[in-house]
């Protein structure tokens, strides 16, 4: 797991709630489902020497944020796993991104459990 050094930062998304059309169950097809996605990205830190605000030197969260809702509303898909492996790997074609730790949670699955999902952690391979 990458922490934050004085040469990496990390970028997230948090609690970002979507209606996805997602499930293997036959009552889950035709009909969206609440989700809560989380994402944290490791990022290659290049501060600026000038104190300059400059956002080509930063990945910027709201591309992320638009990925995430475009891989959401893409159509069905089965497995929370897949989702969450999808979002990641759009992450991951970002050069500055080193890793990626990306949760995704179906909200109402059982009536006793807040949520029930996936998280996984994904590197960028190495060249």
């Amino acid at each position: 797991m990458h922490i934050a050094t004085p040469t990496l930062r990390h970028v997230f998304l948090r609690d970002m709630l979507l209606h996805a059309h997602i499930g293997v169950h036959a009552h889950e097809y035709g009909q969206t489902q609440r989700i809560r996605i989380n994402v944290d990205l490791a990022v290659d830190d290049q501060p600026s020497e000038d104190g300059v605000d400059r956002l080509d030197r930063v990945v910027s969260y709201e591309p992320i944020a638009a990925a995430v809702r475009h891989i959401v509303g893409i159509g069905h898909v089965k497995l929370v796993e897949t989702l969450a492996e999808r979002i990641a790997a759009s992450c991951l074609l970002n050069h500055r991104v080193a890793s990626a730790r990306v949760r995704v949670e179906k909200l109402d699955v059982f009536a006793d459990a807040a949520a029930a999902g996936v998280e996984i952690f994904r590197e960028r391979p190495s060249s």
